[in-house]
């Protein structure tokens, strides 16, 4: 499916007085979490699942047992992450790429719950306890939190990470920190974190669970993407054997401090994970055939349907099958960028989007596996279908004279095809489309009345989007756009991406089961639009959209949440800033009969790689003990 990104967890502007008071419906909301009081968790909505004294989360295994490795292609990855190569071990600036999965070295103040769509419980914190204004979270760390070298992990380490990730963290950790204006430690084991009062009543459930850094370690080391000696961690996982751009392994650490804690028993029982890193798809796939890989999750849909028929699946050593998803929105989509001024016109978005044959490509490329995305909150009830409901009317009608006049009618979606490759009367929309933005077919290609060329390049690090993208280009080309493929390497792609230096990018993105303004602004909101690093590849800056992620702050439940998404949802579909693709309602892996596991995934995580274990029976039957 192209790049993934992992996002973390976690004023409603003046839309006038009724748009105000018809959010505001009776209901448990973060708000009504007391204030001077210790707690041992924090929830968007509703009451914590786990009380203060649960001994382990429901979905882990407590007897499973230590030992073996896991190697695995990660298919997820958050900040400067690559899967396809690493430069750096830093995985927390904006340039660089390091490898998945640094973040399993270094603790955070709380942890998630994965059967929880928006709760976290101390890890590093004990506690945390609200002052009366809701503008300062103390967090009482525990006394026995030590990093790998032995030393103990103090409150002026965590100040100091705060104000670091301020200063100069990955957009996916500076953006939620734009209000805080203190991070101080109180003593060794207190640490304070004050806002201004702007920020988002539930910011502090992306912040709390932000990874904590060694004040000592970076105060002689860069923070900088130059560093190829791995941080001091505090984790279950350290960085062990390294080979640039090939391997990393990430040892278990035997003395944890932290492994019987209720958040981690029952977890991380792998003695190593290792991570190889291959130039492309194919070349890992081979790997994963002849065991020197163990878990791979499919993205190509042709190697599902028509690859798995090497020998060690037909032996039983290797196991095919199918998990479900998530319950988390998911956008896979393509980026038109639109700091380039071409790419301006909402037309010409959709011009370019009409050129895609999605039913000609899942018949041909993608042996049907695929479904048609439509919405930016694909697999969630945040996607808008139909006419806008009262409440999203409420929101919407105010901002009428800013938004496309589709956005009051049915949602806009994509139409379909005849499947033929080349859909006529699509492709006669579409230069419909570009004549009315202005541009004139003359001889081969549009151009303006500047007589400028349209060139329109798709940016792509992998052979199998050069195989999808190809047709989507030829399309282009009949029409008038003098449109090309460019295939770098990931690196190149990942810099490339970083400073938005492209025409069109594919991105996804998996947001957070209860997204949060932070999550949409380092997307949608105009404030990322020009931060290098962001994940607002189009270059999104309306006033508009600006107003509707802001009003996430407000929503004081779940309905109030979805009426705001939907409407958003909406806006975006119909400005097309972004091109959606497909997605699957499945996980499609496959791995080597030497594990054991819960059957029953939790439903708002698939972390193999810290619930999974080694099964040394397993492993002997099929000669990998």
């Amino acid at each position: 499916m192209g790049r993934q990104s992992l996002l973390p967890r976690r004023d409603f502007l003046a839309l006038g007085t009724a748009a105000a008071a018809s959010m505001l419906l009776p209901d448990r909301a973060f708000a009504s979490i007391p204030t001077g009081v210790k707690l041992h968790g924090l929830s968007a909505f509703g009451d914590l699942k786990y009380p203060a004294d649960f001994p382990h989360f429901d979905y882990v295994n407590v007897d499973a047992p230590k030992g073996g490795i896991f190697n695995f292609g990660p298919s997820q990855w958050v900040f400067n992450q690559n899967p396809y190569t690493f430069n750096t071990l830093n995985s927390f600036v904006p340039r660089g790429d390091a490898p998945p999965r640094m973040e399993m070295c270094f603790d955070s103040l709380m942890t998630s719950a994965q059967d929880e769509p928006d709760s976290i419980y101390g890890l590093l914190a004990e506690s945390v306890t609200i002052s009366a204004d809701r503008n300062m979270f103390e967090f009482a760390l525990r006394p026995q939190a030590r990093w790998h070298d032995g030393s103990p992990l103090t409150a002026e380490d965590a100040a100091y990470t705060f104000t670091l990730f301020k200063d100069q963290g990955h957009p996916d950790l500076s953006l939620p920190l734009r209000e805080m204006t203190q991070a101080v430690a109180a003593d060794t084991g207190t640490l304070r974190l004050t806002f201004s009062g702007k920020q988002s009543e539930r910011t502090i459930l992306d912040v709390a669970t932000f990874p904590i850094l060694s004040k000592a370690y970076f105060a002689i080391a860069p923070f900088d993407s130059s560093r190829m000696k791995a941080p001091l961690g505090s984790g279950p996982y350290k960085v062990g054997l390294v080979r640039p751009g090939q391997t990393i392994e990430f040892e278990r650490v035997v003395d944890y401090w932290g492994r019987d804690l209720p958040v981690n028993k029952g977890q991380f029982h792998f003695d190593k994970l290792r991570i190889e890193f291959y130039g492309d798809r194919q070349a890992a796939f081979e790997a994963f055939k002849k065991g020197e890989v163990h878990f791979r999750e499919e993205a190509t849909s042709r190697v599902w349907a028509t690859g798995y028929d090497f020998p060690a699946l037909t032996a039983g050593k290797v196991v095919k099958r199918e998990f479900p998803s998530e319950k988390r929105p998911l956008m896979y989509a393509t980026a038109m960028n639109q700091r380039r001024e071409r790419f301006r016109d909402m037309r010409v978005r959709r011009a370019i989007a009409l050129c895609f044959d999605f039913e000609w490509t899942n018949k041909s490329l993608f042996y049907g596996l695929y479904n048609r995305s439509q919405s930016y909150f694909e697999r969630s009830e945040f996607k808008a279908t139909g006419v806008p409901s009262p409440d999203e009317l409420t929101l919407l009608e105010p901002l009428r004279d800013k938004l496309a006049p589709e956005v009051f009618g049915e949602a806009y979606v994509l139409p379909p095809s005849d499947g033929s490759g080349r859909d006529r009367k699509l492709l006669r929309e579409s230069q419909k489309l570009m004549a009315d933005a202005g541009w004139k077919r003359s001889g081969q290609f549009f151009q303006n009345a500047a007589g400028e060329t349209f060139r329109l390049e798709i940016l792509a690090d992998d052979e199998g989007l050069v195989r999808i993208y190809g047709p989507w280009a030829e399309n282009l080309k009949a029409i008038g756009f003098d449109a090309s493929i460019r295939l770098v390497e990931s690196a190149q792609h990942q810099a490339r991406q970083a400073s938005f230096d492209f025409d069109m990018i594919a991105m996804a993105v998996l947001f957070s089961p209860t997204p949060t303004r932070e999550g949409m602004d380092g997307i949608f909101h105009s404030r990322s639009a020009n931060l290098q690093g962001s994940r607002n590849l189009s270059g999104t800056a309306d006033p508009a959209i600006d107003m509707l992620v802001e009003a996430i702050d407000r929503v004081k439940n779940r309905q109030e949440l979805t009426t705001v998404l939907r409407s958003l949802d909406r806006v975006l579909r119909a400005r097309m800033d972004w091109i959606p693709s497909w997605y699957s309602a499945n996980h499609r892996v496959a791995f080597w009969d030497m594990f054991g596991f819960n059957e029953t995934k939790p439903d708002y995580g698939f972390a193999m790689e810290a619930l999974w274990w080694f099964d040394k029976d397993k492993a002997a039957k099929i000669g990998k003990a």
